[in-house]
C-alpha cells in the first residue's frame, strides 16, 4: 500500500504585532491589552503625547503585565508628533533608539525628512547608518507618498518619499502608503530584497487620503506580499497598522481580530512534502 506524503507549512520567524496607533485615541496601555486579548505576538509603540509611550519603565511594565513584548518603536517623526522631544530630529531618533535598546526591540521605524528639514536631510542616510552600526538597532525608513493639492503633487520629503532608490540598509514597507502613492507594492518588495526588514500591514484604495484599512479591503496585494515574504524566508516583523479611530471598542476589536486572521493566513510558507 502506497504511503501518503506528509505536508507541512513553513512558519516564518517574525512576529505579527499590533501598532499602538491601531487603538488611537485610546492610550498605549490599551494596545497591550488588545494585543494580548486577540493573540498578537507583540506591540509596536508609536511615540506620541501619551507619557507611557515615551517611558521605558512604563512600557516594560505593560509588556510584563500582558505578556506581550515590544517588538519595535515608531519614532515621533510624523507631522502630528513634531513637538515631542523637542525640535531636533536626530534627538528624536536617538531617544527612540535608546528606548528600543532598553526594551529589547530590534527595530526603530522613521519617516524620511520633511523638505523643510534640509540640514537633517543632507546627512540623513549617513546618520542612520552610523547609528545602526553603533547600536545594532535597525532604523527602518518607511515609504511615504507625494502630497497632492488641487491636482498637483508636492514634494514633501527629502531625498524622496520612495526608499527604493535610496541608500538605506533597512526599510519599512507600508501598504496603505503604497496605495496612496500609486506604487507597485510587489515591485517594491522585489526591488528592496533583503533591505526590506519591516512591514506595516494595512490596505488602501488609492485615495489621496492615507486610509489604513483592514488588509483585504482595498486594492493592495497584501496577501501576495505576505506569501512572498514567507516563502523567501523573511524574518522581520509584520505590524498591523489599521485606522480604528471612529469605532466603538467592540467594533475595533472585531476589525483588529480580522486583520490578525488575515496576517496569520497569508504569512505562512507554501506546503512542502
Amino acid at each position: 500500500m502506497a504511503q501518503r506524503s506528509q505536508a507541512a507549512v513553513t512558519i516564518p520567524q517574525g512576529h505579527v504585532a499590533l501598532s499602538s496607533s491601531s487603538v488611537y485615541p485610546e492610550p498605549t496601555s490599551a494596545a497591550f491589552a488588545t494585543a494580548a486579548k486577540l493573540g498578537y505576538d507583540g506591540v509596536e509603540v508609536m511615540i506620541w503625547t501619551d507619557p507611557a509611550s515615551q517611558d521605558a519603565a512604563a512600557l516594560a511594565a505593560l509588556a510584563r503585565l500582558h505578556g506581550v513584548p515590544v517588538v519595535s518603536i515608531h519614532a515621533p517623526t510624523l507631522l502630528l508628533t513634531q513637538r515631542i522631544w523637542g525640535s531636533d530630529p536626530w534627538v528624536k531618533v536617538d531617544r527612540s533608539v535608546a528606548l528600543a535598546q532598553e526594551l529589547g526591540a530590534r527595530t526603530v521605524v522613521v519617516h524620511p525628512p520633511f523638505r523643510w528639514q534640509k540640514d537633517y536631510a543632507r546627512d540623513f542616510a549617513a546618520g542612520v547608518a552610523e547609528r545602526e552600526a553603533e547600536t545594532g538597532i535597525a532604523i527602518a525608513v518607511e515609504n511615504m507618498f507625494p502630497w497632492r493639492a488641487r491636482g498637483r503633487e508636492i514634494l514633501a520629503y527629502l531625498p524622496h518619499w520612495d526608499p527604493v532608490g535610496q541608500d538605506y540598509q533597512h526599510v519599512t514597507l507600508d501598504l496603505s502608503h503604497t496605495a496612496t502613492a500609486g506604487s507597485d507594492a510587489m515591485a517594491m518588495v522585489r526591488a528592496l530584497g533583503p533591505r526590506l526588514t519591516h512591514i506595516h500591514l494595512a490596505d488602501g484604495t488609492g485615495s489621496i487620503r492615507d486610509e489604513h484599512l483592514v488588509p483585504g479591503r482595498g486594492t493592495q496585494p497584501c496577501g501576495e506580499v505576505l506569501e512572498h515574504l514567507a516563502e523567501t524566508g523573511f524574518d522581520g516583523d509584520i505590524v498591523l497598522e489599521v485606522a480604528t479611530r471612529r469605532l466603538e471598542p467592540d467594533d475595533r476589536e472585531r476589525e483588529l481580530s480580522e486583520a490578525l486572521a488575515f496576517a496569520r493566513l497569508h504569512f505562512a510558507g507554501r506546503l512542502v512534502s
